[in-house]
């Protein structure tokens, strides 16, 4: 089966054609709102934060935040399914339970917490009734739900951890037949050189902000820095305009830009 190609590193390369935009992954082809985090390699818990917006597929992204420090596993990141053919060499793939955030691109999903929200698909988290499964033995796998509705698995009691008392669900397509990964948030950090469980960890303002932002719909972009390379059309067109002065945390702005398309997560096999 066909490899997809265009994989944009931070979906951030100016896409200047309905058909360039058709060569973009899923679910960035169409994105209109992006959170980007960046790390310097694939086995670091320090990471950046950045926020982007475009009018249209066919523009370019546009840069609306500073970049701020945020937090991904303990582990650092390993691809996540259904990315896991772009890794190089050893890179690690993300499976369940260890400790690292999946890269690639994802849909963030509905916003949760301890307090009531009117934001559309808020899941107003409950005393030992709201739970997120980790079982790959459940059907639930990977979800939100009640405890009532799943038995006796594997759940995460998500009330009993100050850390959810504002987050966002990550829209993570896990394969619980050969144990990928689940649960997957943006939630509140511990500390600031806290890593993860394998969510991405923000101060809680940002996560605040997050939701806002998300609530008509964002992609969340996980990738390491070193996945970047060689440019190779069509991701590389007049990327400079779209995307200069995106840093990362530990390296210095005066480095310039990254560049954010990859011969290697560019390429296609068949």
């Amino acid at each position: 089966m066909p490899k997809p190609i265009g994989l944009l590193f931070a979906a951030t390369a100016i896409l200047v054609s309905p058909v360039y935009a058709a060569t973009c992954p899923a679910p960035i082809a169409r994105a209109s709102r992006l959170v980007l985090v960046t790390t310097q390699s694939m086995d670091t818990a320090l990471a950046t934060l950045q926020l982007f917006t475009r009018r249209s597929a066919n523009m370019p992204w546009k840069r609306v935040s500073a970049a701020e420090p945020a937090v991904v596993g303990k582990a650092g990141l390993g691809w996540g399914y259904p990315f896991v053919n772009f890794k190089e060499n050893e890179e690690p793939e993300k499976f369940e339970g260890d400790n690292r955030t999946p890269a690639g691109f994802f849909r963030v999903g509905p916003s949760f917490g301890f307090a009531p929200s009117r934001r559309p698909g808020y899941i107003e988290l409950k005393s030992g009734e709201t739970v997120c499964v980790e079982d790959p033995s459940s059907p639930f796998y990977n979800t939100i739900t009640k405890r009532s509705d799943i038995g006796a698995v594997e759940a995460d009691d998500m009330r009993s951890s100050a850390l959810y008392r504002s987050g966002l669900f990550v829209d993570y397509p896990s394969d619980r037949v050969t144990r990928r990964g689940s649960c997957i948030f943006i939630h509140i950090w511990s500390a600031p050189d806290m890593g993860t469980s394998g969510c991405v960890g923000l101060p809680e303002a940002r996560v605040e902000a997050l939701q806002e932002f998300s609530r008509v719909g964002a992609v969340l972009a996980i990738l390491p820095a070193t996945a970047t390379g060689t440019h190779r059309p069509p991701c590389d067109v007049h990327w400079r305009d779209s995307i200069s002065g995106v840093e990362h945390r530990g390296r210095s702005a005066r480095d310039g830009p990254v560049r954010l398309c990859s011969k290697r997560v560019a390429r296609m096999e068949s």
